[in-house]
């Protein structure tokens, strides 16, 4: 081994070792400080995996002990990105199911006992789950109420499945299989310099914000003010509540933050920070479905109205379609919008037989 190539060994080694030490220090700091939180405990689980994965990819250390957890690494962070950005987001047994398949297939992979097919699978199964958490972190973006959470999709889930992205172009321009990259030393000073970039920024944020976990049954959510934020106006809450109450603006199906700023004579951002720190929101979405189903639930409970088809009354409180609204109201009452009907008949009549 000549002294180029030592060099260049030594500075891989410590590269990794850098990014790894950054990893622990997440994982342990965010199962220190939000143990009870399922984000927080998917971000100690993808930072782990990440460490796995980057001492996996190490020259001269293929082992399936740390292949297994490396070839999931890339969908828990996907998880994680789906637990961070949506509130409503929770664990399911498939999901355990397809990190067990993907475990399996690199550990078996790792020791030359996979399909023909398996090292293509296990190269660009890290790109699949970037891109989903590319869209994970897109896709409310716009209806997200909590300035920190909007800066950090871009900030930070972008920057580290980008880049993810970005190895499979290299091994397509450079002609490389994705091993060769992922074992270099370039990669190496990539991992670091984002592992250190997303630790100083979780740790800067201190993430109680972020790592909300929605409660289980409907309940006010306190204000989160920034701290050097100016409190709420109580004028423009008193404005905004006659829009919804009053106006029932949120009837209107395609009402969007930017149409109720106009309406509000505010800008976006002022109106966003207007519903998250002075009525306790975190999604635009679920600001308008709380009025939207409240209207539905007295609309279904009427005796007046017992043959109203349920579509009329999703449309009529502003839902577009009458899935998202079975959705919703499932996940806000426990039932169905026909058992919820039938429940609130039934009880009608025993009152009326009693009085």
């Amino acid at each position: 081994m000549d002294a180029t190539t030592s060099t260049t060994l030594a500075l891989n080694l410590l590269l990794r070792g850098g990014a790894v030490g950054a990893l622990v220090l997440l994982a342990l700091s965010l199962w220190r400080d939000h143990p009870g939180r399922m984000a927080a405990r998917l971000g100690a689980a993808a930072a782990l995996s990440i460490a796995t994965a980057t001492l996996a990819a190490m020259p001269g250390l293929a082992s399936p002990v740390l292949a297994a957890p490396a070839a999931g690494a890339m969908f828990v962070f996907w998880l994680f990105t789906c637990a961070l950005f949506d509130d409503a987001f929770r664990l399911q047994p498939r999901h355990a199911l397809a990190w067990i398949a993907l475990a399996s297939l690199g550990a078996l992979h790792c020791a030359g006992l996979g399909a023909p097919l398996a090292g293509p699978l296990m190269a660009l199964q890290p790109v699949v789950f970037a891109l989903l958490a590319v869209t994970q972190s897109m896709a409310g973006w716009r209806e997200d109420l909590i300035e920190g959470r909007r800066r950090l999709r871009s900030l930070v889930v972008l920057l580290t499945a980008g880049y993810t992205v970005a190895q499979l172009g290299v091994a397509l321009l450079a002609g490389l299989d994705m091993q060769a990259v992922v074992g270099s030393a370039a990669n190496a000073a990539g991992t670091a310099a984002l592992s250190l970039f997303v630790a100083w920024r979780m740790l800067r944020s201190g993430g109680s914000d972020l790592l909300f976990e929605a409660p289980t049954a409907p309940a006010p959510i306190p204000p989160m003010p920034e701290p050097e934020a100016a409190p709420p106006d109580p004028q423009q809450i008193a404005a905004l509540e006659a829009l919804m109450s009053i106006e029932r603006v949120y009837r209107e199906p395609n009402l969007t933050i930017g149409a109720l700023a106009e309406r509000m004579a505010l800008p976006e951002h002022k109106l966003r920070r207007l519903i998250n720190q002075g009525l306790g929101h975190r999604n635009f979405n679920a600001f308008l479905n709380g009025y939207r189903l409240a209207d539905a639930r007295r609309w279904l409970a009427d005796s007046a109205q017992p043959d109203t088809p349920i579509l009329t009354i999703a449309m009529d409180a502003g839902f577009q379609s009458l899935g998202p609204f079975n959705r919703a109201f499932k996940a806000e009452t426990g039932m169905t919008p026909s058992e919820f009907r039938r429940r609130a008949a039934g009880a009608s009549l025993a009152e009326s037989e009693i009085g």
